[in-house]
């Protein structure tokens, strides 16, 4: 039976992905240090053939950068932290939860981008290939935003000098829910610039969007300490993973309501 061409093309990104991901899990299980538990590896595969289906190896190289980094830098001071009880639980190892918690909202912009993109090779609607377009914004904000507060959390437990409770000001120990230091502040920023430099680097975003992506991440990693300073201590279901699910939500509405009151507004 022959394969039309159309349902080829459909197809073939996602045997890639198929493909690309089985081949890099079997590279990863071989390693000795493990970045993920079992299973988060299993879900981890189900996410990078989900981007590289819907978004291809640009949205695949983003989640690659923050995987990478977001790793590297958990391990920052791990002894220490460790010793003092603030460390990430198996030793920085990452689970489902924790996959998701950091992309379930990046998914979800890439979905949604693909689902407008199949709609948009027939249909020419300017509207369409503009929600495609903050989509993207969406999803690289989303990533901006956590890796920012990854950097800045692991930093901050890591080098932070001076650690305040951003809703009082008031001294804290390295570790609290909250907390917030100059040295993690810094790093937050520096890494959301990363990223979102490497969103630009191959067109998911305008060079604007970099600034725009900056600015949200640095508001929803400011309000996620709020959340957890306020919220967290107070309800046992929320939990570092939602919290984190909410955290990026919050950069990917604020990068898009940027967006479009940049439009709005004519610049």
């Amino acid at each position: 039976m022959e394969i039309s061409p159309v349902l080829l093309n459909t197809l073939m990104p996602w045997l890639i992905a198929i493909g690309l991901n089985t081949l890099l899990l079997g590279v990863a299980w071989l390693l000795p240090k493990k970045l993920l538990t079992p299973a988060g590896y299993v879900h981890a595969w189900m996410l990078g053939v989900t981007l590289w289906g819907t978004l291809g190896w640009r949205g695949y190289v983003l989640m690659l950068f923050y995987f990478l980094v977001g790793s590297a830098v958990t391990r920052i001071g791990m002894a220490e932290k460790e010793a003092a009880g603030i460390a990430e639980k198996r030793s920085g190892a990452r689970g489902p939860e924790n996959v998701w918690g950091s992309a379930l909202i990046a998914t979800f912009c890439a979905l949604g981008a693909y689902a407008m993109t199949t709609f948009y090779a027939s249909h020419s609607e300017i509207w369409v290939r503009n929600t495609v377009l903050l989509l993207y914004l969406g999803y690289v904000a989303s990533m901006s935003t956590k890796l920012s507060d990854t950097c800045a959390s692991e930093v901050g437990k890591a080098y932070g000098k001076r650690t305040f409770l951003i809703t009082t000001f008031q001294p804290a120990a390295r570790g609290t829910e909250g907390a917030v230091s100059l040295e993690g502040t810094i790093a937050g920023i520096l890494a959301s610039a990363a990223i979102a430099v490497v969103g630009w680097g191959v067109s998911l975003i305008p060079l604007m969007g970099v600034l725009i992506c900056m600015i949200a991440a640095l508001i929803a990693t400011n309000l996620e300490s709020v959340i957890g300073a306020t919220l967290q201590t107070k309800f046992d279901w929320l939990t570092n993973e939602l919290v984190n699910i909410l955290n990026t939500l919050i950069g990917a509405v604020v990068a898009i309501g940027l967006a479009l009151l940049l439009q709005w507004a004519g610049l």
